[in-house]
């Protein structure tokens, strides 16, 4: 149980969000250049 609770405490959350909203950032730029291409440019 101590290795477990050792490892969660050591993690760095602020670390794990910015990467998350970062990639997400990342991934929706084409996400949208996909769409406006699939909808023929009209949003």
């Amino acid at each position: 149980m101590d290795f477990i609770t050792g490892i969660f405490g050591s993690l760095n959350y602020e670390v794990i969000f910015q990467l998350t909203f970062v990639s997400l950032i990342l991934i929706s730029g084409p996400v949208i250049i996909f769409l406006l291409a699939v909808r023929g440019g009209d949003m």
